[in-house]
């Protein structure tokens, strides 16, 4: 540990987590331009515009990190009610006429003139924070009323909201933060068991009340039953995948990227890090994220604050519990949901709030 002395405070942060955020987000910038030069040429007869506007992203994400790291801890614990009631309030507004904006079916943004904010990457922080004090202060888990039942309350509320968007992949997410934080916090075996029967109870319900739900796992079974319809993102992500063999064809050789495959420098960028630089490439990406998992969990348990300690065993499972969804996805292993690989992916509103949780992170870590 290192200390970083400024005016206003100081910064005893763990330094191996910043490194390992920071060689994320470069390699993101990296792999958006080469994903991207053939979109930009063609949408915006400009092969850096995507890159451009990366690095505005990455710019104002890193800003709010600072920001985020330097900010008083108390101040988390005061303002995590309002910080949750407003994150409710702009979930909510995706749903009004005129202000929400959809985008392949989905409620998912809120127009601000030309920008657009994803009130859904907000609400995981805000649920993070307030699950955080809820279970500081409800310390009776021995109780499934007076332990869990809090918890799971605001967990159904955010997770209901969320799948009205409908956005299963951040439901997903969400929920599974918060049952690793109900461990963490010390609930017992046979209520987690009752809670993960429930889950999965509620998650098949969702899944056949929802016909296109149905043929993504369909296509998830056996993509090419329908090559050119469900099951086409798969078999373009393992084309993608397949051909990189160990070392890639090499920095911007992409061959997928030449509109084969969808999305693919936004939810399938992990499959362009597979084609150009091969299986090595995918798997130190899969080792930068253990490597963030176990800094985060380590900022967990060496602090001394409940509250601390678990906030930051939330933060690192959003963002641990997200890339494992989305490389799962990717090559093949999930059916396909439309979730971000966090730090890597193009975004504006996922990347900035996925630095923010990191800022906070780096935060705690402060307090070890």
């Amino acid at each position: 540990m290192f200390t970083l002395r400024s005016k206003f405070v100081d910064l005893n942060i763990d330094w191996g987590l910043l490194v390992v955020i920071a060689v994320l987000v470069v390699l993101g910038i990296v792999m958006t331009y080469s994903s991207s030069a053939v979109k930009g040429m063609l949408y915006y007869d400009n092969k850096y515009h995507f890159f451009f506007m990366q690095l505005l992203w990455v710019t104002l994400g890193s800003v709010a990190m600072t920001v985020a790291a330097r900010v008083d801890v108390r101040l988390l614990w005061q303002w995590a009610k309002v910080l949750f009631i407003v994150s409710l309030v702009l979930l909510l507004l995706v749903k009004v006429p005129g202000l929400g904006r959809s985008v392949n079916g989905a409620n998912r943004w809120i127009g601000l003139g030309p920008l657009s904010i994803q009130p859904s990457e907000v609400i995981k922080i805000a649920m993070v924070l307030i699950v955080a004090k809820v279970l500081t202060q409800t310390r009776d888990f021995g109780s499934f009323r007076r332990g869990m039942l809090p918890t799971l309350a605001l967990m159904g509320l955010v997770c209901g909201l969320v799948m009205l968007q409908p956005d299963l992949g951040t439901t997903l997410v969400i929920a599974a933060s918060v049952c690793i934080m109900l461990v963490v916090a010390g609930a017992r075996v046979k209520h987690m068991a009752m809670l993960g029967g429930a889950g999965a109870a509620l998650m098949t319900m969702a899944i056949l009340s929802a016909p296109y739900r149905m043929r993504r796992i369909f296509a998830f079974i056996d993509p090419w039953a329908d090559p050119s319809g469900n099951g086409y993102q798969t078999i373009q992500a393992l084309l993608a995948l397949g051909p990189g063999g160990l070392f890639g064809l090499g920095l911007g050789q992409s061959r997928q990227k030449f509109l084969y495959l969808p999305e693919n420098h936004t939810d399938f960028i992990f499959a362009m890090i597979g084609e150009e630089l091969g299986f090595i490439g995918g798997c130190f990406i899969i080792l930068l994220f253990f490597l963030f998992i176990w800094r985060g969990f380590r900022v967990a348990m060496r602090v001394n604050d409940p509250f601390l300690s678990l906030l930051a065993a939330g933060l690192t499972s959003l963002i641990g519990v997200q890339a494992m969804v989305n490389i799962g996805v990717v090559s093949g292993l999930l059916p396909v949901t439309g979730i971000t690989l966090p730090f890597l992916s193009y975004g504006g509103t996922s990347l900035i709030f996925t630095m923010i949780a990191a800022g906070l992170l780096l935060n705690v870590s402060r307090e070890t």
